[in-house]
């Protein structure tokens, strides 16, 4: 049943962490219910149904969030709910009349969670924004990309995903503990900022004692030490190197078969353009499958970099079976892993409205209510 089976969330279909995080509770066994829009809105980049795997495990209601009876219907689900979700900007789930005061004073214990870029507060506030935005002004975008080129977007991986989604699950999970042992709710408060902000903890601790530069591409783990970097080889493709410890830098050199001898010190900065050259060229007279043949199950830290449709097939991921089959649709497996209540995908990602009266009859309304609603065009059912 999952560990998180006997939680019952109410998700405000929408963008950023919101899904993301829904999907992380649901995937886990939480009972997740998503209210989309009667009318399908703006949702950024559209996904065939089927394929929004953010939205696994879930079910949907689909309500009129303008017509009084559409949103008192929602706030009757909230208030049976322990966790509510929602990803707008600040302000707009209380002009719709879900904000904390109105969700909170039907279930006192509520954990109202909330996903954005900016916070509730400050003077980004009401600004538009992406995780690209959001990761440039923590100092994450600056601090990922080549020395000689600007700075590169990785994914929406830290933003939405990393400093988002995480971090919202994380707080909903300790607030819904301490509702849970004090009877009281709260507001969750989970900015991309903030998030992002807490991942870069290391990075800021390190420029305070000199371990981290500022300069990108200059220091150890932004691709300026030499061990720990990307080269390509002979086929044009890449192998991933991270041998910072001196045991895993000798494993390395002996794979390669480069005398350490030759080399300026592992950890000499002024020689560490010519390490750099040294191992580039060793890289391009082989092919990846010939490097990963030398190095696969051994210390020296290295490891193909392997193309999005390469991954499952990998034989170490192919062995842990990190991809799950589901109404044959492939699916990342739930993570992480637990030994006796772990995560599974138990169903696909539902059209809007799809669960509409399924959902409302369990959470106790009557047929006649859910017919009229969708005779009045407050609710509805899809196909």
């Amino acid at each position: 049943m999952g560990p998180l089976s006997d939680i019952k969330v109410v998700e405000l279909a929408g963008l950023g962490p919101a899904p993301f995080c829904g999907m992380l509770l649901a995937d886990m066994g939480a009972d997740v219910v998503r209210v989309d829009r009667v009318v399908a809105g703006d949702l950024g980049i559209a996904f065939p149904v089927d394929y929004d795997l953010r939205n696994r495990n879930k079910r949907s209601v689909a309500l009129d969030l303008k017509a009084p009876e559409g949103l008192a219907s929602c706030l009757r689900l909230i208030a049976q709910a322990d966790v509510l979700i929602e990803g707008f900007r600040p302000g707009v789930a209380e002009r719709l009349g879900l904000g904390p005061d109105a969700a909170m004073e039907k279930n006192p214990a509520l954990v109202y969670g909330r996903g954005t870029g900016w916070g509730q507060d400050g003077p980004l506030a009401q600004a538009a924004g992406h995780d690209i935005n959001y990761i440039a002004i923590t100092g994450a975008l600056n601090a990922i990309g080549p020395a000689d080129g600007p700075p590169v977007p990785p994914l929406n991986l830290i933003g939405d995903y990393g400093g988002g989604a995480l971090y919202l699950a994380f707080g909903i999970l300790c607030a819904l503990n301490e509702a849970r042992r004090s009877g009281h709710g709260q507001v969750v408060d989970a900015a991309m900022v903030d998030g992002v902000t807490s991942l870069m903890t290391v990075f800021h601790a390190l420029r305070q004692t000199g371990g981290y530069d500022g300069v990108r591409g200059h220091n150890t783990l932004d691709g300026g030490a030499p061990y720990y970097g990307v080269y390509e080889t002979a086929d044009g493709k890449y192998m991933a190197v991270g041998a910072i410890e001196g045991r895993f830098y000798a494993k390395l050199l002996e794979g390669l078969e480069i005398d350490p001898e030759s080399l300026p010190a592992q950890n000499d900065r002024s020689g560490w353009p010519e390490i750099k050259r040294r191992l580039a060229a060793r890289f391009l007279e082989k092919t990846r499958v010939e490097w990963c043949a030398i190095f696969d199950g051994g210390d020296a830290c290295v490891s193909p970099v392997l193309a999005i449709d390469e991954v499952a097939g990998y034989p170490h991921n192919a062995e842990r079976g990190m991809f799950v089959d589901h109404d044959g649709v492939s699916h990342p497996r739930p993570a992480p892993r637990l030994s006796a209540t772990p995560g599974e995908v138990k169903r696909r990602s539902p059209h809007p409205g799809e669960h509409s009266r399924e959902v409302l009859a369990a959470w106790g309304f009557a047929a006649e209510d859910v017919e009229r609603g969708e005779r009045e065009g407050w609710c509805k059912q899809s196909d």
